[in-house]
């Protein structure tokens, strides 16, 4: 029987779809672990397809194309160590299951089938898979390994099986995607898994962003016992080689690199960051552009597409009206010149006369609202996308979480647009995460350093400056109480009078949920975004747009 083992841990960034790109990615990986004199070399979950593939992998020639492309990667992975990788598996007989796959010799020698299949959050898996039941351990170069893959792992059936019926050491492939303090709750689980089997155990994760969801790696490994033998980074593709070693106790780790893990800042910062950079480059730009206010939101969303794409790939455009104030016009170029990025004006004042013109006859009789004031908005948003048409640039919006949980957002106006990287950041985030870009800057970022967001831009009352003196706050509670009804309803799914008795006016409460139900339709045509917690107003939130419910009417 061997003493030791190497295994090749291949943290990747896969493409939803990309088949044969995956299997480059895989093959490249295998290549680096052969050289290094690896035993096994193991990828992540539906590496083949990309992870969250969705309704995809249910369409028949797709998963069928999946399967070959893992069939051709076995031979030519044959002259060397085992490859193990996750792929979609069809049975013949209608199946079709969440499969890691195990070659060696040229062919698959063994195929997990995924047991617990997730049906919380962002995943949706019992639409699309079978769940097998549990499986026993598999065997690569005389060690004996079990592969719970991803959930089957953060429960204790499936680890239990595979060591009462052999398994020497735990390999858990896994997509996992990021929200704030997960982290903290993957090592909780597998801590558990550990004590609980007794066996060493490597949670193996994917990096890289799909749609809202940020993968966000952080592979690590634990000895018996709970210690940390390993942590590889978060959000950066590497290869890592890791050695296990059998002794008089069983199979231990080598004490590998422990990685340095950033604060939650930082992390929900590089979420949106990578978010941008991901969604443009899968899709096919290269460049951005966005409508820059003056205000905080479009300077952090300016920010973020600077530090993902760099100055020279990212458009301002300021559309004044005759409510812009200096300051707004001035704070903007600031933004713009602090960032390095092309700044571009295009004043409204003359397409909104022709708009309210051309309305004149129908509204004559009618005071000025809402609708002239979202005329404005809208016709930003539509000569926004006419300059994303143009130049074939993404455009971001740049509504907070706060905006568009209560429709302050426009619809067809400043909601225009491809993605929006802080839907998931509430209002007084937004402020902590721009001071935070202030006095911080790492190597991943592709916008300067310093102080690109000007405090006054932090500091000054919010407004949308769609008529003369407008506020936030006119309309809406301050963002500091507006934010913590909003964090009690949406992320903790909290009753009114559950709010109302941490001693916020009733009245306030219940406006705010009407505001939330009441934009529903909004969010439903809304761009997708970067997910930053377990409640983000995409995947993680479904209700329905016709709702007469109000809690306690």
């Amino acid at each position: 029987m061997p003493d030791s083992f190497r295994v090749s841990l291949a943290q990747l960034n896969p493409t939803v779809g990309a088949l044969r790109s995956n299997a480059d990615k895989a093959y490249a990986a295998w290549v680096e672990g052969r050289k290094a004199g690896a035993d096994m070399v193991a990828l992540t979950e539906m590496f083949i397809t990309g992870y969250n593939a969705q309704d995809l992998v249910m369409k028949p020639a797709f998963r069928e194309a999946a399967m070959a492309e893992i069939k051709a990667l076995a031979e030519r992975c044959g002259d060397g160590p085992a490859l193990a990788l996750g792929g979609p598996y069809a049975d013949g007989t209608g199946r079709l299951f969440n499969a890691y796959y195990v070659c060696a010799g040229g062919r698959v020698i063994r195929r997990v089938l995924k047991h617990h299949l997730p049906n919380t959050e962002v995943f949706d898996e019992v639409r699309v898979f079978e769940a097998a039941p549990p499986g026993g351990p598999y065997s690569v170069s005389g060690v004996r390994l079990g592969s719970p893959i991803c959930e089957d792992a953060w429960r204790a059936d499936v680890c239990e099986t595979l060591a009462e019926t052999g398994a020497e050491f735990l390999l858990v492939p896994n997509g996992s995607p990021y929200f704030r303090e997960k982290f903290d709750t993957r090592v909780s689980h597998m801590v558990a898994r550990v004590v609980e089997t007794g066996l060493p155990l490597i949670y193996l994760n994917m990096v890289g962003g799909q749609d809202d969801q940020m993968f966000d790696g952080g592979t690590f490994a634990l000895n018996p016992g709970g210690e940390l033998a390993l942590q590889m980074p978060f959000f950066e593709e590497t290869v890592a080689h890791l050695d296990l070693v059998r002794g008089d106790a069983g199979w231990r780790i080598r004490p590998g690199d422990l990685a340095r893990h950033p604060d939650a800042w930082e992390q929900d910062y590089r979420v949106m960051v990578e978010c941008v950079r991901d969604y443009l480059d899968k899709n096919g730009f290269g460049k951005a552009l966005l409508g820059l206010s003056g205000g905080v939101d479009s300077a952090l969303v300016a920010t973020i597409a600077t530090d993902a794409l760099g100055p020279q790939n990212v458009r301002c455009v300021m559309l004044p009206s005759e409510y812009t104030s200096e300051s707004s016009l001035a704070d903007a170029a600031a933004v713009a010149r602090a960032l390095g990025c092309r700044l571009e004006s295009v004043p409204i004042s003359g397409s909104r006369a022709a708009v309210s013109q051309a309305l004149s006859g129908l509204f004559e009789g009618t005071p000025p609202d809402l609708t002239e004031e979202n005329i404005q908005s809208r016709l930003r948003g539509l000569l926004l996308m006419a300059i994303s048409n143009k130049f074939g640039e993404m455009l971001l919006t740049t509504g907070n979480k706060s905006e568009v949980a209560v429709g302050y957002a426009t619809i067809y106006g400043d909601m225009a647009g491809g993605y929006n990287p802080i839907k998931d950041l509430y209002k007084t985030r937004v402020f902590g995460i721009c001071r935070w870009r202030n006095e911080n800057h790492r190597y991943w970022m592709k916008g300067p350093a310093g102080e690109v967001i000007p405090p006054r831009v932090i500091g000054k009352p919010p407004s949308a400056e769609l008529r003369e003196g407008q506020k936030d706050e006119d309309s809406l509670p301050p963002y500091e109480v507006l934010d913590a009804i909003l964090a009690e309803l949406i992320d903790k799914d909290a009753s009114v009078a559950d709010v109302v008795g941490l001693g916020y006016d009733r009245d306030t409460v219940k406006t705010v949920e009407n505001l939330i139900y009441a934009s529903e339709y909004k969010r439903f045509q809304a761009a997708p975004g970067a997910r930053l917690t377990m409640r983000s107003l995409w995947l993680d939130r479904r209700y329905p747009i016709v709702n007469h419910w109000r809690d306690g009417d």
